[in-house]
C-alpha cells in the first residue's frame, strides 16, 4: 500500500460500498475509478519495473499488379497521428493522463511504413483473404526485426477502387482486427480519399458502393474512425455502446458504431467519438500506453469468490471478491441483450478495495429482452481474464421484463442449485433429495423450487401416458410418452441438458420443463385428436453459439416455424390442434451445420 494514495483507496472503497440508489454520474464515475485503478495498476509496476517501447507497427500491402495509392506515407502518417492525439486525449479525460499509441518514426518525420508487395494480383484476393495477406507480411517484419507474434500491425490493403470521373468507390479488402496485450492484427482498406485534410469537406459527394451518396467528410469519418476502431480490437478491446448518460456528454462510444461517428463533430454534423471509461481501463494497462511489460508472459489467472447477483427494480448488481496475481486494477461488466451481436452491450466498472471486493452496478438495460452479462478482471500486466461461456467460467444470464424491471432467476439458480446439481449429475438420489429438503425449508423462490423439484426428478424419470391416453385439462409434453425421439448429439432427455449444466436456461430465462433437442431432433407424439391448443417456447439453449430453425407439424403439415433462432433468442407459439391426431416436433440447422445447435422447446403445453 502506498500511503500518499490512500485517499484515492478510500475513493475507490466508497465506489465499492455506494448504495445502488445512489448511483454515479459518468463523470463521478472517472473521478473515483481512475485514480485508484492508478494507484494499484502503476503502485505494481513501479516495483522492479521492466520498461520497454512497444509501438504499433504499420503496413502497406498492395497486390502484386497495382502501384501503392498516391502519397501512402503522408496520409497514413497523418491519420495515425491523429489516431495518437485522439487516444491520448480520451485516455487523459478518462483520468489516466495523455497514455496513448507510440508509432516508429523515419528520419523525415513520418511514420515507417513496410511496403508489402503480394504474390498474386489484384483478382486473387477478397475480403476472406486476411490470413494471406498477413502471411505474406510476415517475412517483411521478420526481416525488420520484428515477432510479429508479439507486435500489435496494422495491415493497409490496396484492395479499393476509385473513379475520380465518376467519383465512385469500392471496397474488396479484409477490415477487421483481433488482439490482446500480447499481439494484434488489424486489417485495413488504402484508397486515395483516405485522407486527414479531407474530413471535413461536404462536397463534391461521391457514390460508394456500400454507403451510398456520401460527402468526403462522411467517407473520412467512417474509414479513418474505422482505422481507430480496428486498432482497438487489435489492442484487445471488445464491441460495446455508450449508456445513454454516457452519450449525453460524449457523443458515440469508439467500440460501438464509432468509427462510423469520428470527426462528425467537427463538421457540425453529430457528437463525435470517445473512449468509454471501460475501453480506457483495459488500454491503461496494455504494453503500448504504459510502457511496462512487467509480468508480460504471464496468463490471465483471476478468480472470482463470494459472487452475489441482487436486482433493483430496473437495474441490478453484481458483486463479490476477485483473487488474482497480478494484481487486479478493474472489473468490467458487459451487459449484453439477444441479438446486434455485442454491439449493443453496455458497460458497468468498478475497482476492487484492498481485499478483493468490489460491485457492478449494471444500468441501461434494455426491456423485453434476454441478456448475459460477461465479466473481465483486468490485471495489471494487461491479462484479461474473462468470465462469460461454459467452456471457461460460467456467465450470467438475466431478463428484461417490458416494465424495465429485471429477471435474475436463471444466474440465482446457477449458484443456489450448485449443490443439487452437482448430486445429480453423480446420480446421488439420497443426496439430491437431501438438498432439495433444504432448499424447500429455506423458502426458496417458487420458480426456483420448480426448476429444482424438477431436476431432481429426472433421477428415476419414467415416460408419461401418451397424450391421446393422458387424462385432465392439460398435459406437459416433457413429461408425455413419445412415438418417436431421436437428437442429433447424445439421447433424447427431458426436464435438463445432458452434461454438467444441466438447466434449462434460454433468453436469460430460467425454465422447469422442457425438451432437449439439438439438431437435427424429431419428437412424435400421438395426440389422438382430443386436444385444442399447444403453447411453449422454442430457443437455443444458453451459452452455445449455434442456429437452429424449430418446426411444428400437424397429421404431415407444418403448423408453424420458427425463424432462424441464435443465442438468447426465443420464439413463443400458441396453436390450435383440434383434431390432430399425431404431432411432430422438429428441429433443423438453419442451413450452416449442426456444431453447437442444441434447440430446446421449453414449457410445450397441450391444453383442452
Amino acid at each position: 500500500m502506498f500511503p500518499c494514495r490512500l485517499f484515492l483507496v478510500v475513493l475507490s472503497m466508497l465506489a465499492v460500498l455506494a448504495s445502488p440508489a445512489e448511483a454515479m454520474t459518468p463523470l463521478e464515475e472517472i473521478s473515483a475509478q481512475a485514480p485508484a485503478a492508478l494507484a494499484i495498476l502503476d503502485g505494481w509496476q513501479s516495483q522492479e519495473p521492466e520498461r520497454a517501447e512497444r509501438a504499433v507497427h504499420l503496413v502497406l500491402w498492395t497486390p502484386s499488379d497495382r502501384e501503392p495509392a498516391p502519397r501512402y506515407r503522408e496520409r497514413l502518417s497523418a491519420i495515425f497521428e491523429e489516431a495518437r492525439a485522439f487516444y491520448a486525449r480520451e485516455m487523459e479525460r478518462n483520468g489516466f493522463g495523455p497514455r496513448t499509441i507510440r508509432l516508429v518514426k523515419e528520419a523525415d518525420g513520418l511514420c515507417r511504413i513496410h511496403l508489402v508487395r503480394g504474390a498474386e494480383p489484384y483478382a486473387s484476393y477478397a475480403v476472406e483473404s486476411g490470413s494471406t495477406i498477413r502471411s505474406e507480411c510476415l517475412p517483411v517484419l521478420r526481416a525488420a526485426g520484428l515477432d510479429p507474434e508479439k507486435e500489435t500491425i496494422v495491415i493497409f490493403c490496396n484492395l479499393s477502387n476509385w473513379d475520380p470521373e465518376k467519383r465512385t468507390m469500392s471496397q474488396n479488402s479484409p477490415y477487421y482486427a483481433s488482439g490482446t496485450n500480447r499481439s494484434g492484427t488489424a486489417w485495413q482498406v488504402d484508397s486515395p480519399l483516405l485522407d486527414l485534410a479531407l474530413l471535413e469537406s461536404r462536397e463534391p459527394m461521391l457514390q460508394d458502393r456500400q454507403y451510398g451518396r456520401i460527402s468526403p467528410g462522411r467517407y473520412n469519418s467512417i474509414f479513418i474512425g474505422g482505422v481507430i476502431h480496428e486498432l482497438g480490437h487489435a489492442l484487445g478491446l471488445p464491441h460495446h455502446r455508450e449508456r445513454p448518460d454516457q452519450k449525453a456528454l460524449w457523443g458515440t462510444a469508439l467500440m460501438g458504431s464509432g468509427n462510423r461517428t469520428f470527426g462528425e463533430d467537427r463538421r457540425g454534423e453529430g457528437g463525435g467519438t470517445f473512449l468509454t471509461l471501460a475501453e480506457a481501463l483495459r488500454l491503461a494497462s496494455h504494453p503500448i500506453f504504459c510502457g511496462s511489460v512487467k509480468g508480460f508472459e504471464l496468463k490471465a489467472n483471476a478468480r472470482l469468490m463470494d459472487v452475489k447477483l441482487e436486482a433493483h427494480g430496473k437495474t441490478f448488481t453484481f458483486s463479490g471478491r476477485v483473487i488474482a496475481d497480478p494484481p487486479p486494477y478493474a472489473i468490467i461488466g458487459y451487459t449484453d441483450p439477444a441479438g446486434g451481436s455485442n454491439y449493443d452491450a453496455t458497460t458497468a466498472t468498478a475497482v476492487p478495495d484492498r481485499d478483493g471486493k468490489f460491485m457492478l452496478e449494471c444500468t441501461a438495460l434494455k426491456p423485453g429482452s434476454g441478456a448475459v452479462l460477461h465479466v473481465i478482471v483486468a490485471q495489471a500486466n494487461g491479462a484479461m481474464s474473462s468470465f462469460a461461456s461454459f467452456d471457461r467460467e460460467p456467465q450470467y444470464p438475466y431478463f428484461v421484463q417490458s416494465d424495465g424491471t429485471v429477471d435474475l432467476s436463471a444466474s440465482v439458480a446457477k449458484e443456489r442449485l450448485a449443490v443439487l446439481i452437482g448430486a445429480v449429475n453423480a446420480k446421488r438420489s439420497k443426496d439430491a433429495a437431501r438438498e432439495l429438503r433444504t432448499l424447500e425449508q429455506a423458502g426458496s423462490d417458487p420458480s426456483l423450487l420448480e426448476a429444482a423439484r424438477t431436476l431432481a426428478g429426472t433421477l428415476d424419470a419414467r415416460s408419461g401416458a401418451a397424450p391421446a391416453e393422458a387424462e385432465g385439462k392439460t398435459c406437459a409434453l416433457a413429461d408425455a410418452g413419445t412415438a418417436e425421439a431421436s437428437v442429433g448429439y447424445g439421447r433424447p432427455v427431458s426436464n435438463r441438458l445432458p452434461g454438467a449444466e444441466p438447466l434449462l436456461v434460454a433468453g436469460g430465462r430460467l425454465f422447469a420443463r422442457g425438451l432437449y433437442a439439438h439438431a437435427p431432433a424429431r419428437h412424435v407424439w400421438s395426440l389422438g385428436g382430443k386436444w385444442e391448443r399447444l403453447t411453449g417456447i422454442s430457443a437455443l439453449a444458453e451459452g452455445h453459439d449455434g442456429s437452429v430453425i424449430m418446426s411444428i407439424v400437424a397429421d404431415g403439415g407444418e403448423l408453424w416455424h420458427s425463424a432462424r433462432l441464435r443465442e438468447g433468442e426465443t420464439a413463443q407459439f400458441d396453436l390450435p390442434v383440434k383434431g390432430v391426431k399425431n404431432l411432430e416436433l422438429i428441429v433443423s440447422d438453419a442451413g450452416d451445420g449442426r456444431g453447437s445447435d442444441w434447440g430446446l422447446w421449453l414449457e410445450p403445453t397441450l391444453q383442452r
